[in-house]
């Protein structure tokens, strides 16, 4: 089975030509040929001559956002991709050869899997991503799939069906960045489409030094509130905010958490949707009671100081 005819890249960049220029050279020479489409994501002028020009150069087709979208400017290239699988990047990631026609495969060999992710590797030593690590130990049942089936995922790793994020909605603009996954994930799950992790897909990630700001990491729990109360039973979510709001308040910034929550909340519930009980159970054996009959609260809360 030919990748080239089936997939296509879609890569995400906000300000970052250089690094863009980097991905988009590594995906040239993948033996899949795949498609390329670049998302602009309200770079300055200056980066988004240089993003034009880069993307020229390996005839990809450039999609430029004027604002800044976040992770829903990807959105806009999934709306330009014609192939049946669209697989991510971000600026500072690239599929290693032979990843995309492998889970190209799988997904054609089961047609119940709408999402794999694929194994990151760290820098130029291949460190493997701690979160892969924690993917390839889901509790959940994986009968039948062709790896650990999961319920979130990484963003910039994935292969999707078009067609699943289609009916996904895409990623929700509100949300901008940090832990939007989680909501696409729950969504993806109540639609019926299995996830996966793949371990032989491998993707590689060259980030720059870390420069995540305070406010980033807050919009990232914030993000993991709204979606608390946006999808599952009262009884979960009480339990999983009660528990991140302790962690937020024991790094001293819990007011910070609560005014930025309580100003979308009123949105947040316009727009809840509980997910069905078999995803709830998927949710509960995720976040670790071994027999999911009851809820359980999250081991653990990204940083926010």
């Amino acid at each position: 089975m030919a990748a080239d005819a089936l997939v296509t890249v879609v890569v995400l960049t906000h300000q970052r030509s250089a690094e863009l220029r980097r991905t988009l050279a590594h995906l040239r020479r993948l033996p899949e040929h795949p498609a390329i489409v670049v998302v602009d994501s309200g770079s300055c002028t200056r980066d988004a001559r240089a993003n034009r020009e880069a993307a020229a150069e390996v005839g990809a087709l450039l999609v430029r956002v004027t604002r800044h979208l976040g992770a829903a400017a990807r959105n806009a290239g999934v709306a330009q991709v014609r192939t049946p699988y669209v697989a991510f990047c971000d600026d500072d990631t690239w599929w290693a050869p032979g990843a995309l026609q492998r889970a190209v495969e799988v997904m054609a060999s089961c047609p119940s899997v709408g999402l794999i992710n694929g194994q990151v590797r760290i820098g130029p030593e291949q460190r493997p991503d701690p979160r892969c690590s924690r993917m390839a130990q889901s509790p959940l049942d994986r009968i039948g799939l062709p790896g650990p089936a999961i319920l979130t995922f990484v963003a910039g790793a994935v292969v999707m069906r078009t067609q699943a994020f289609k009916e996904a909605g895409g990623y929700e603009p509100r949300l901008f960045h940090g832990a939007e996954e989680r909501l696409m994930g729950l969504d993806l799950a109540t639609l019926g489409w299995d996830m996966v992790y793949l371990a032989d897909a491998v993707v590689h990630h060259h980030p720059a030094p870390p420069q995540q700001s305070v406010e980033r990491r807050l919009l990232a729990v914030r993000n993991r509130l709204w979606i608390a109360a946006m999808r599952l039973p009262w009884p979960d979510a009480a339990r999983e905010v009660r528990h991140i709001l302790r962690q937020a308040s024991a790094q001293g910034v819990g007011a910070a958490v609560l005014w930025r929550t309580a100003v979308g909340l009123p949105w947040a519930l316009w727009h809840r949707q509980r997910v069905p009980a078999d995803v709830v159970r998927m949710h509960r054996l995720i976040r670790g009671d071994a027999d999911a009959g009851h809820a359980i609260c999250p081991k653990g809360m990204p940083r926010v100081g």
